[in-house]
């Protein structure tokens, strides 16, 4: 009697290390959203309680950062230039050429998402949790993980103009409209957070729990609400299983891809082991919480519908590689060389 407690308690600990009830919860706010299309009549204001949540967020990661962690990280300009090269520069054209050569077996629209993917900052819990584990430079990885998402606010809406105001047409189509609404609802936000930081920004960081929910909520509502819409445009008809297992081969091509990029470069670079650890995880990731917040403000509603599928994709395989890499990185001999290949 007084073991079973003692084994149902170890099982859960095992289900929690390897299942996230976010990416669950992810996954049943698309199955809800796939069964449950919302009437037109209530989109309208599910849209706009889903503009108010984006706006909250941001305002909350601008009263969070600390500005002096922003000038701090450009001090190291090897590993931060090499970070933004790998987001902005390497990502996006190696994402542009998988869409190119995957677009006439899934379709545009998941073409598109799969671009859009590429042009995303990078994550910033996942990748410094992971750096941490793998014995990387964890202030590196704060600093560029942080840069990126505040470079992001500019660079991501111009490459999607750039790059994809051709690719989808019609309603589908990205305009200048969406870099006025990033302004307005992701930058204007987030300023504001940092001009209160000063006075509010313990207080936030004492209640991570706060940024967390908020977080996590308003990524759900997003998912929610462009895949019930999706649904009632009857967008899944398409969705074949031949399309889903061509979506996951691109995604793990394109994330095997810039993971090779980013080790090895960091070799090229002669960049010391746990700098390269860090240049690995945080730039050979993207950002789902900054990324859908994005793409919400700048795509269309029949885009973002079918965007969220590889955004959604991506993030979870990224999350399961890079836990097994940092995993087998963490193991290795403290003073392992990185010209020794691991």
């Amino acid at each position: 009697m007084t073991r079973r407690p003692g084994r149902s308690s170890s099982l859960w600990t095992h289900v929690r290390r390897w299942v996230d009830p976010f990416v669950v919860g992810i996954l049943l706010a698309l199955l809800v959203g796939i069964v449950l299309p919302v009437p037109d009549g209530a989109r309208g204001v599910l849209d706009v309680v889903t503009d108010v949540a984006i706006a909250l967020l941001f305002l909350l990661y601008g009263a969070r950062l600390p500005t002096r962690e922003i000038w701090r990280s450009l001090t190291n300009w090897r590993l931060q230039g090499s970070l933004l090269v790998a987001t902005f520069v390497a990502f996006p054209l190696v994402g542009l050429a998988i869409s190119a050569a995957v677009g006439p077996l899934v379709g545009q629209g998941i073409a598109v998402g799969l671009l859009c993917v590429s042009l995303l900052p990078s994550t910033v819990n996942s990748a410094v949790a992971f750096t941490s584990v793998a014995r990387g430079d964890v202030a590196g990885a704060i600093c560029g993980a942080t840069v990126s998402n505040v470079v992001g606010m500019v660079a991501t809406p111009l490459l999607v103009l750039g790059l994809m105001s051709g690719a989808a047409a019609g309603d589908g189509a990205v305009g200048a409209d969406g870099l006025q609404t990033v302004l307005l609802q992701l930058l204007a936000p987030l300023v504001v957070g940092q001009l209160l930081q000063p006075w509010v920004g313990g207080l936030v960081r004492r209640h991570k729990g706060l940024t967390t929910a908020v977080d996590r909520g308003t990524i759900l509502l997003i998912v929610f609400t462009a895949i019930s819409g999706a649904t009632a445009e009857g967008i899944w008809a398409d969705m074949t299983v031949g399309v889903v297992l061509v979506l996951v081969g691109s995604a793990g091509v394109l994330l095997a891809v810039m993971l090779a990029a980013t080790w090895w470069g960091g070799r090229a670079l002669g960049l010391p082991r746990d700098q390269r650890v860090t240049l690995l995880l945080v730039g050979g990731m993207k950002s789902l919480a900054t990324g859908l917040p994005m793409a919400s403000a700048l795509l269309p509603a029949a885009t973002l519908a079918v965007v969220v599928v590889p955004l959604v994709v991506f993030h979870q395989l990224q999350l399961v590689v890079c836990s097994v890499l940092a995993r087998r990185l963490g193991q290795e001999p403290a003073g392992v060389s990185p010209d020794s290949g691991g």
